[in-house]
């Protein structure tokens, strides 16, 4: 069974009710968020304005699934870049009831290998919250690299916080 695969209008209730239910869990790791992004109409506007964005080849949106096919996290390409840089970013989460048993370290693995294998991109960038030592082990167990810290780097949680940055970069 496949650990990730593209969003569609369709997931937009699953994921609704999977953030209503993580609210808290992950409130103190993503941006604050308004009270329509935890509807299904909301998340149906996420999700169709990151399809947009993957027809025009900047953003692969995958949603994280359990053994049994149900959609628990999202894992995203965000800011694929061509040209001489061939790079992008990659952001996820995994709902607290999935979180600590290798969701996210099996999700992560299978973006590297798209990213590298099926997109060509010579480069993955992540960044995590400087206490959010779970995160880092998620992506150094798939070969990530840090390489700085980025002061002020992200708004979360209602501020400017410093992230940790890493990278993997693809075998020549």
């Amino acid at each position: 069974m496949k650990i990730t695969r593209l969003v569609t209008p369709e997931d937009a209730p699953a994921l609704a009710e999977l953030l209503r239910v993580n609210r808290e869990f992950l409130a103190p790791w993503e941006p604050v968020r308004s009270e329509d992004y935890f509807t299904t109409d909301g998340q149906h506007a996420v999700l169709e304005a990151d399809l947009r964005q993957h027809e025009q080849a900047s953003k692969l949106p995958h949603v994280i699934l359990d053994d049994s096919g149900r959609v628990i996290g999202r894992i995203t390409l965000n800011g694929i870049v061509r040209g001489p840089f061939q790079s992008c970013a990659m952001g996820y989460w995994v709902g607290a009831g999935h979180n600590g048993r290798g969701f996210a370290t099996k999700a992560v693995r299978e973006m590297v290998r798209v990213a590298f294998e099926e997109l060509g991109l010579h480069r993955v960038q992540a960044e995590t919250l400087l206490h959010n030592v779970r995160s880092q082990r998620v992506l150094e167990r798939n070969g990530f690299v840090r390489y700085g810290m980025a002061p002020e780097y992200l708004h979360i949680a209602g501020r400017w916080q410093d992230h940790v940055m890493y990278q993997v970069v693809r075998s020549s």
